[in-house]
């Protein structure tokens, strides 16, 4: 099999793309934070992190890093004009409230039928690491996954039914990886599109499970 596999911002721009103008979104820890460098120009994305920030920009030049302002991932951020500071509890009424329009969240499962398992693998000597996932994917709107596809032992991480302990049931809709786009449907998994060099036949051997064109 010969890709072209989408590079991390790629896939951040990826996401990015599809996010409508005007939408409250919140970016999990990890690669989803990305997605903040490649909002489209001249669109509004409104972007809250759960540590009490709304209206978030992208990562600030080298250099330039204010570690007093940072997001839930503990990373340096910038502020675009209207942001503001409010405490956590504020912070977790507005995602447990749908006052969220999407969450972007990292996995490290999800099921066919869109649940999510993304806070502890059950391994011994694995950290746990909930965070506010569960208020996000259970509070937001709209969830959708950003990852690789598959694990580093070439095992998919889109399966039939999630081994690892759930984070929220039938909340994902949308799974952006770096081969594919898929969307979760009432009737099964949908191709959104995938890299140049991949055919429809080798996702589907990839993830082991029937996907729709």
């Amino acid at each position: 099999m010969s890709c072209q596999h989408r590079t991390k911002d790629q896939l951040a721009a990826r996401v990015a793309q599809d996010m409508p103008d005007g939408a409250y979104v919140n970016l999990g820890i990890g690669m989803p934070t990305l997605v903040a460098n490649h909002i489209p120009a001249g669109r509004e994305i409104i972007l809250q992190s759960e540590n009490g920030i709304l209206g978030m920009g992208p990562a600030p030049a080298a250099g330039e890093e204010d570690y007093d302002l940072i997001n839930a991932g503990k990373q340096p951020v910038t502020l675009l004009a209207g942001a503001a500071f409010f405490h956590h509890a504020d912070s977790f009424a507005m995602m447990r409230g749908g006052h969220l329009d999407i969450c972007v969240l990292g996995a490290f499962q999800v099921s066919a039928k869109g649940d999510l398992a993304n806070w502890h693998t059950g391994e011994p000597g694995a950290i746990p690491a909930v965070g506010g996932a569960m208020d996000l994917a259970s509070g937001a709107r709209q969830t959708w996954v950003m990852m690789d596809l598959l694990t580093k032992q070439g095992e998919s991480k889109l399966v039939r039914e999630c081994s690892y302990p759930l984070t929220a049931l039938a909340c994902v809709k949308r799974i952006y990886t770096d081969v594919a786009t898929l969307e979760v449907t009432p009737t099964g998994l949908r191709c959104v599109d995938r890299v140049d060099g991949l055919s429809h036949a080798q996702l589907e051997q990839m993830v082991g499970l029937p996907i729709a064109a």
